[in-house]
């Protein structure tokens, strides 16, 4: 079996309940954020859409600069509307997808760096930048999401087992009259 053979049922699931996670991030509530500090909830959920793309240039390139010498540092492109997250998303999964589908053990496991200002961050092998700083990444920030979720008494989606809001197990509450 290969790497990515390996990966991409992992891949699959991780996106799945990613996408469900997003699918609830509210227009009005774009701008809210816990703490002074923390992303805002619609910045959030952008990163995430984004962060998943980051895969594609992992497999395909050989590093990346956040901040290439003389050249304004990396920005995403600003959303305002969950339709626009919902949409980077997918088109992000479909490439990495795509990608990691066609990629060799050989191409995985050649090393891939982060650069900043030239200078490399991190090296690794891109099946580890995948593992880590693709999906861990994005799983860590998806649970961020749905903390902000919970806060704002939005339903938190089931992702690994039954959640507070979607609990097929739940005994019914019994109500007093």
């Amino acid at each position: 079996m290969s790497i990515s053979e390996i990966l991409l049922p992992e891949f699959d699931q991780e996106m799945v309940q990613t996408r469900r996670t997003l699918e609830r991030v509210p227009d009005e509530k774009f701008d809210w954020k816990p703490h002074p500090k923390s992303f805002a909830m619609g910045p959030l959920a952008q990163h995430i859409a984004m962060m998943v793309g980051w895969a594609t240039d992992v497999i395909e390139k050989d590093s990346f600069d956040v901040a290439p010498p003389g050249q304004p540092p990396y920005r995403p492109p600003a959303v305002t509307k969950r339709a626009e997250v919902l949409a980077a998303f997918d088109e992000n999964v479909a490439k990495v997808r795509a990608a990691l589908a066609g990629a060799s053990d050989e191409r995985l496991l050649q090393p891939w760096s982060l650069l900043q200002g030239g200078k490399p961050m991190m090296t690794m092998p891109r099946v580890a930048v995948i593992r880590s700083f693709v999906l861990n990444h994005t799983i860590h920030h998806r649970a961020q999401l749905g903390v902000y979720l919970r806060l704002n008494e939005i339903a938190v989606p089931a992702i690994y087992g039954p959640s507070a809001d979607e609990n097929p197990f739940a005994q019914p509450q019994e109500t007093s009259a």
